[in-house]
């Protein structure tokens, strides 16, 4: 028997957030982990998805012409490619290691763990008695029940980093986030990829900002087929087969799966400790605590967001509430999500039509193209777009497609976090020139018709300049 304060199960970015936290603040932590370390944004996900993408990026780089370069042909090296992806986790992985949480004074336990009580888990031959409990166990990918996806080899995000040829031609089922990096990194590295999506493509975006992702997408021969729902799989390995809807067929050497992840549950023993699920996930409230009262959830396990900044965001609320006592509620209005395509795709808050639901004929909604600013114009990105909705003078969304969205976003997570006005973005000064001008320009526009097309301010002005000496 152990018995201690907090027992964490699963070693993400949620998970170690608040063992590392926990501990350094004086608390009796056990972490939990049965498979890797570092989870699956480090292992398959965000870390080794950027870094294929940028050996991507730099092959497309070559193929660009620019005033005064011509265009090269790259020499990809696939195998090379994804020793650059093994590369980056491998120097990440000494930070989630579990030699560093150990050295934090974390009780490691390398197994899987499984209630057998209201607050008891056994793992590693052990029972773990504990005060509190935060489930951080992730997802996994979701295999849709397509008639024959289990008769052929296919790749998920779990598996495709463990290729070491390039695939010849690379079907995507999905046409979501994880789909389309993986369809553009895969062309720009030389393959054939077709994505095959059911509904439309990034169809939880805003339509605008998405379909200048896509023609970029298009354009570099990534072939996207929407509306296209998958009724049958066959085939075999090198030779897959992929029947959509009205029976066309479509023929590639490697299929990759990529419809959305599923909350991993399932080893758990849940109904033990009297904790219930929604949706697949584990029912939480505001405060991220299940049914138990002693247990909690975060990331994708808490089923509210699956991105690797939300369980850290996550993981700060819960550690507020598990050694101060202080009742954190976690929001959801400020938490931006990246597609990390080139360009990239970003948004905090509302899109338009969610703010238009919401908010009706009291919304203004403003848009400005890169193509109004300098640096852009200067490094030949002219093609991009910001979206701006405001209620009342505050942003309730911002929708950005462009190159460096992702960075750009954050401002607009800071001001949607803190309830901030226009008035103070549009306040801001940034260095010249940079893409974050776009942002104050926005805003500025905001008060562009209240102070230049105002009678009143233009008399007062004029009466002014009459008083003044």
């Amino acid at each position: 028997m152990i018995e201690t304060d907090i027992c964490v199960i699963g070693a993400g970015s949620g998970g170690l957030s608040v063992a590392a936290g926990a501990a350094q603040m004086g608390a009796r932590v056990v972490l939990i982990e049965g498979h890797k370390m570092g989870g699956d944004c480090l292992n398959y996900g965000c870390v080794p998805s950027k870094a294929l993408l940028a050996a991507g990026k730099a092959a497309a780089a070559q193929r660009r012409a620019f005033a005064g370069v011509a265009a090269g042909v790259p020499q990809i090296d696939y195998a090379g490619a994804k020793d650059h992806v093994a590369q980056v986790i491998a120097h990440i992985e000494p930070h989630d290691s579990q030699e560093r949480f150990e050295g934090l004074g974390v009780t490691v336990i390398r197994d899987w763990a499984r209630f057998t009580g209201p607050r008891e888990v056994q793992a590693g031959g052990q029972t773990i008695r504990a005060r509190r409990f935060v489930i951080a166990t992730g997802s996994r990918p979701f295999i849709p029940p397509i008639p024959g996806v289990h008769d052929v080899p296919f790749l998920t995000n779990e598996t495709i980093f463990d290729l070491r040829e390039a695939p010849g031609h690379l079907l995507v089922i999905g046409g979501g986030p994880i789909g389309l990096e993986m369809a553009q990194a895969h062309r720009r590295l030389g393959c054939r990829v077709r994505v095959i999506e059911g509904a439309s493509a990034l169809g939880r975006d805003d339509p605008e900002a998405a379909a200048l992702v896509l023609a970029k997408l298009r354009a570099e021969g990534v072939e996207i087929i929407e509306q296209a729902p998958v009724q049958r799989i066959g085939g075999r390995a090198g030779a897959i087969e992929v029947e959509v809807a009205g029976g066309t067929l479509f023929l590639g050497t490697h299929l990759l799966v990529a419809v959305g992840r599923q909350p991993a549950l399932d080893r758990l023993g849940l109904q033990a400790a009297g904790i219930e699920t929604e949706r697949g996930a584990v029912k939480v409230d505001d405060r991220l605590r299940s049914t138990n009262r002693r247990v909690y959830a975060i990331g994708d396990a808490a089923g509210r967001g699956q991105f690797t900044h939300v369980a850290g965001y996550q993981a700060g609320v819960v550690i507020r509430a598990l050694l101060f006592a202080l009742p954190a509620r976690a929001r959801a209005d400020h938490i931006p999500r990246v597609t990390y395509t080139d360009p990239e795709l970003a948004q905090v808050g509302l899109t338009e039509s969610e703010a238009r639901a919401r908010h009706g004929a009291a919304l203004t909604v403003l848009r400005l193209g890169f193509d109004a600013n300098d640096r852009a114009l200067a490094e030949g990105h002219g093609e991009g777009l910001i979206k701006l909705m405001v209620h009342k003078g505050r942003p309730v969304g911002v929708t950005i497609a462009g190159p460096g969205a992702g960075e750009m976003i954050g401002l607009w997570s800071l001001a949607l976090a803190n309830r901030l006005k226009l008035g103070a973005i549009a306040a801001t000064v940034f260095p010249y020139p940079t893409l974050q001008e776009l942002s104050k320009r926005i805003a500025g526009a905001y008060f562009t018709p209240k102070l230049f097309d105002n009678p009143l301010i233009k008399r007062v002005v004029r009466g002014v300049q009459r008083w003044i000496p």
